[in-house]
């Protein structure tokens, strides 16, 4: 069973690539969750998924008339049809995400003759890394999270997170540890560590691809991280007595607790914000406090360079890649801070928007670039083309939106810089600039695209 959430632009690709995929009709069932309150996108979704039908795809669409628990509570209402007991695998897939024809041959043969495995997780490919400088920046980050935390999370340990999309369960592994619960905002490390709990394996593989969109936008990038970082905090102080009382072994209890939640959730935004955002600016003011350049810029470089290594082509960026990190522990530190103490923010879930970039011939050409596979092209119009020719666009007009936390920082740090120049801290003057700079690019949205308001 295939499920496709959501509702994008480029959902007529999306259904197109789950439909061809080369795997017995008779075998699968592809399921369209739409939680859109536009009635717009409803009809031109329906009209796709009657087209495949008539293909002889055996395809759904639902639309839930209680829209509660966001992804969780979609994905929850999805598997709790009756016809869900005739399949033992689900594939998940968010709206702009496209799998290569070949994605079941590639993923399901893993569960056979492996029974205590739920999880089958494959990589996600960017059309757009190149798009833009905060793509790139963004394509450092995930490469780092594929390429190292999950591969080696995989092989030693047999778990990791899921990554919400792009991966294929054994439903009765989803059954046996409680289904999809809508307590957090992060819904698939929510499930990924009750199936851990319960004795389940996975898998990761790093040679399958799925082709998606990065967030271009600071504002989109933004609301991403903060569900991304304040969800796991919200989590972990849920289930931190459940992984202390549990049967797995003390060392995956640790493993749990310390690595996959505290060190990178919590551990790593803390440091760089208090670190960069308010210790090093304090000793500028105050004469006795000195901070030792290793601490300032060997540390961070070195820790820069470790994430930079997955992706080799993006070193001419590495200066680039510290400073908005540091500049990005504000936003994760708030999170952070919003999840653990149950503030409301953290209970905000924001679908992030993506621009639609992952049009017919991107795919076909990125397709055939990064997997043997041939992406074949759909005869159906991209969801693009189908609302300009219906009417349904709606009129855009790009501004800059600003960012009072960031210009705030941004004005102590290049502060603070002016009072290093004077007193003659060198390193710390060119380090306090240069972040000083990248807060006022972030804070006055100069970086990646504009806002769009829309209007009908």
């Amino acid at each position: 069973m295939v499920a496709l959430i959501g509702a994008a632009q480029v959902y007529g690709q999306s259904i197109a690539a789950v439909c061809i995929q080369d795997w017995p009709k008779e075998r699968m069932l592809v399921q369209i969750l739409d939680d859109s309150d536009d009635l717009d996108v409803q009809l031109l979704i329906k009209a796709e998924v009657l087209k495949w039908q008539q293909r002889g795809v055996h395809i759904i669409y639902r639309h839930r008339l209680i829209r509660s628990g966001y992804k969780a509570g979609n994905l929850n209402s999805a598997m709790g049809c009756d016809y869900v007991k005739d399949y033992e695998f689900v594939a998940i897939f968010d709206a702009d995400f496209q799998p290569t024809p070949d994605f079941l041959k590639k993923t399901i043969p893993y569960f056979k003759g492996n029974d205590d495995l739920a999880l089958v997780q494959t990589r996600w490919s960017f059309v757009n890394k190149d798009e833009n400088l905060l793509t790139r920046l963004q394509n450092i980050n995930l490469s780092f999270h594929f390429e190292v935390e999950q591969q080696v999370n995989g092989v030693f340990i047999n778990f990791f997170g899921f990554n919400g999309t792009a991966g294929v369960w054994r439903i009765k592994a989803l059954e046996e540890c409680g289904g999809w619960l809508d307590r957090t905002t992060v819904e698939d490390m929510d499930i990924a560590v009750r199936a851990h709990l319960c004795g389940w394996k996975f898998v990761y593989v790093n040679d399958v691809k799925c082709l998606c969109e990065l967030p271009e936008s600071y504002e989109a990038y933004k609301k991403q991280q903060h569900r991304w970082h304040s969800g796991p905090m919200q989590l972990f102080r849920m289930c931190f007595i459940d992984i202390i009382r549990s049967k797995v072994s003390w060392a995956k209890k640790a493993n749990l607790i310390f690595l996959f939640f505290l060190l990178r959730k919590l551990v790593l935004p803390f440091y760089s914000f208090t670190l960069f955002c308010i210790i090093l600016p304090l000793t500028m003011f105050i004469p006795e406090a000195e901070l030792p350049a290793w601490v300032v810029s060997y540390v961070p470089g070195f820790m820069s360079i470790l994430n930079i290594l997955p992706a080799p082509r993006s070193f001419p960026f590495i200066v680039p890649y510290l400073l908005f990190e540091n500049t990005m522990s504000v936003t994760k530190f708030n999170a952070m801070i919003s999840g653990l103490f149950r503030f409301g923010s953290s209970y905000e879930w924001i679908v992030t928007k993506k621009l639609g970039r992952s049009s017919e011939a991107d795919l076909v050409a990125f397709a055939e670039k990064e997997s043997d596979s041939t992406f074949p092209r759909s005869t159906s119009e991209s969801g693009i083309a189908q609302m300009n020719r219906l009417g349904v666009t709606r009129k855009t007009e790009r501004r800059n939106k600003l960012y009072r936390k960031e210009l705030a920082l941004a004005f102590i740090l290049l502060t603070a810089s002016v009072r290093s120049l004077l007193s003659a801290q060198g390193m710390h003057f060119y380090f306090l600039l240069f972040q000083g700079i990248s807060f006022l690019l972030v804070g006055l949205d100069l970086i990646g695209e504009q806002v769009n308001t829309t209007s009908s």
